[in-house]
This record gives structure tokens, sequence and C-alpha cells, in this order.
């Protein structure tokens, strides 16, 4: 596939970073059986990875605004353009050494998700798209899943833990989507549960409380791949407004009405 200048930039910048957190991941697996724990060492590869994703970016387009899950929000003199990059979306996965976990990366352009890259390193998945021009799996085109009927679809879902997010109203989504759905899933990165969507593995997505980094690359590669994506309203200030329903035209409907269902009567 063809890609512009720009994605090969961003994917040059998840290879990159995601070499080193391939690297890392292997001593977290040995740190395991330590006393102190990886905690530290986990903090120290994710910030390593940050760096080399701003670094790489930022060489390329030092004009750019960047917006990171650990650095936080710095301002370029462009005005048009932002990246917005998680270099280590799932780190509770990659604390504990599950292989789940990924460097993603997307570009804004004047409000407006462009292009975005998710890359898996324990897996060697890299999921790509730019507005126009498709979504891709390691250069193989992407589609969203053809299925109509919820009651024929594997949905995934982010489960909110200690300290964060509303569990009771939580557990009343879970409710309702448990009786209409073949199976839930939480597998604990949402770039990955956005690009597994778009490559068909899922049928559809829901989850709340997240940030813009959780979810940027993930919109612009399930648009590209056929699919559709909405706040659980509806509306589309997705990175705004933290909470994001996806699917195919079908699926993300029935998900979104589904979810937004009030709390059953006692």
């Amino acid at each position: 596939m063809a890609r512009s200048a720009l994605l090969n930039v961003m994917v040059q910048a998840a290879l990159k970073a995601g070499k080193s957190l391939a690297r890392d991941f292997g001593e977290v697996q040995n740190l395991q059986v330590s006393v102190k724990g990886p905690g530290d060492f986990v903090s120290q590869a994710d910030l390593k990875a940050e760096k080399i994703v701003r670094d790489e970016l930022m060489k390329a387009r030092p004009t750019y605004d960047f917006l990171g899950e650990e650095g936080g929000e710095e301002k370029g003199s462009d005005g048009a353009h932002r990246w917005i990059v998680d270099p280590l979306d799932g780190t509770t996965n990659f604390l504990h050494g599950i292989p789940q976990f990924a460097v993603s990366i997307a570009l804004e352009r004047n409000g407006e998700v462009v292009a975005g890259v998710i890359f898996n390193p324990a897996t060697d998945e890299l999921f790509t798209a730019e507005r126009g021009f498709g979504a891709f799996l390691n250069d193989r085109r992407i589609r969203v899943a053809a299925r109509k009927q919820i009651t024929d679809c594997v949905v995934s879902c982010g489960v909110p833990h200690l300290g964060r997010g509303n569990h009771g109203k939580f557990l009343v989504e879970l409710r309702h989507v448990m009786g209409e759905v073949a199976g839930v899933r939480r597998f604990g990165a949402a770039s990955l549960d956005l690009a597994y969507v778009a490559a068909g593995r899922l049928d559809g997505y829901w989850e709340t409380d997240l940030a813009p980094w959780d979810m940027a690359a993930g919109l612009i590669i399930i648009r590209e791949a056929g699919g559709f994506v909405s706040e659980m309203g509806g509306q589309q200030d997705i990175l705004n407004q933290g909470n994001v329903v996806a699917g195919n035209e079908y699926i993300h409907k029935a998900l979104m009405e589904i979810v937004n269902r009030p709390v059953p009567g006692r």
C-alpha cells in the first residue's frame, strides 16, 4: 500500500517505540517474580516510549501541537495540526505481562482526525488509516464485520476499575448488553478494541471515561474500515466527551440504543 509522507512518519515512530516496549516487556515478565514488582519499571518504559514517539514526530513536523498521555500538551506555531499520542495503551496489561497493549498515534487537522496508527509490538500487528484511503492491518485492507443482528455479535467494553468511573451505571449497561449479544469481551486497551472492530474481529465496542489519546487513532481507522463511531448519545464530539460506541451501521445503532436504556424498575 502507498502511504503519505506523514503516515510514514507516524508508522516509523510507532515501530521504533514499539521496539523499545517489546524489549521492556520481556523485562517486565521477569520482574513479576520480584517483591518490589514492575510498577516503577513500567512507568519508565512508558515515558521512554513517549519520548521516542515525540522526537520522531517533532523532528518531521516541529511546528505541530503535541498531546501525549505522559507529557501533556505542547503548543506549536502551526495552529492547524496536532499529534495525539498514547505511547503505551494497556499499561495494566503490560504491567502484568499480558501481551495486549499498543502504541497509538493520531494526526488531527483543524479539529478532525485525519490519520491514525495503532501498533501492538507483542503481536507485530500494525493498524493504519488515512482519511479517504481506507484502513489496513499490516498492509492488508480491512473492513468492519457485516453482521446485522446484535444477537449474533461479540462486543467489547471497558470495565471501570478501582477509583475510576461510575460502577453502578456500567453494571446497568452491561446487564442490558449481556441479554442481547452472543458475547461480551474486555481486553484492556481501548485503541486495540477500536482496531479490532475495524478489522471485523469484534462487532461492536462501547466505553466511557476515556481520554483523547485512547481513542483518536481508532476513530479514523474504524471510519476508513466502513464503520460508524460516535458518542453514546450519537454526537461526534467524541474526544472531548470521552465516551464512544462503535460498530457497523446496524450494530452501532443497536448497541447505542441498548447502552442508553434506562435503569430497570424494581
